[in-house]
């Protein structure tokens, strides 16, 4: 029998605005948790200012987890962008986001406009990454600590 998921939090990725792992490992899948644009480890640390600065904090953030699961950004095949502004901040998000793929050699991509992004941020970025088998299986980071849900007074 396979063994079961890896629950990565990562040291130095910014800490989840809610309870979540950083990234979720399994059969070699990694799901990465969509980042925001803090940019200290703090989640109540500041956003930069504009989508151009905030797109830039985002990507360097996801870079942070994927690292921390001996990842790059050429493991990655799908992204999913969220993004508050839609209209205005597509083209300039589009720009920064093209400097962090090769071209032919982009993630197949989501983008979507949404009536909100935790703290107020203006860009949310996810990703799915594949670990080839011929990848190091020593990884710097481990499982979470199982816990079990509290329970309910009977």
């Amino acid at each position: 029998m396979p063994p079961g998921p890896l629950f990565h939090m990562i040291a130095g990725a910014p800490d989840p605005v809610a309870p979540f792992s950083h990234a979720v490992e399994q059969d070699g899948w990694v799901f990465i948790t969509g980042q925001m644009p803090f940019s200290g480890t703090a989640n109540d640390s500041p956003y930069p200012d504009g989508i151009e600065a905030q797109t830039h904090q985002v990507m360097r953030n996801l870079l942070r987890v994927l690292e921390g699961c001996a990842l790059g950004l050429s493991n990655v095949l799908q992204c999913r962008v969220y993004l508050l502004h839609f209209d205005r901040d597509y083209a300039a998000m589009n720009a920064v986001y093209a400097s962090y793929f090769a071209p032919g050699r982009r993630p197949a991509r989501t983008c979507v406009g949404v009536s909100g992004l935790a703290r107020g941020a203006l860009i949310e970025i996810d990703l799915v990454a594949r670990r080839v088998a011929a990848e190091s299986p020593g990884l710097p980071s481990g499982p979470a600590p199982a816990q079990s849900p509290p329970s309910s007074p009977a």
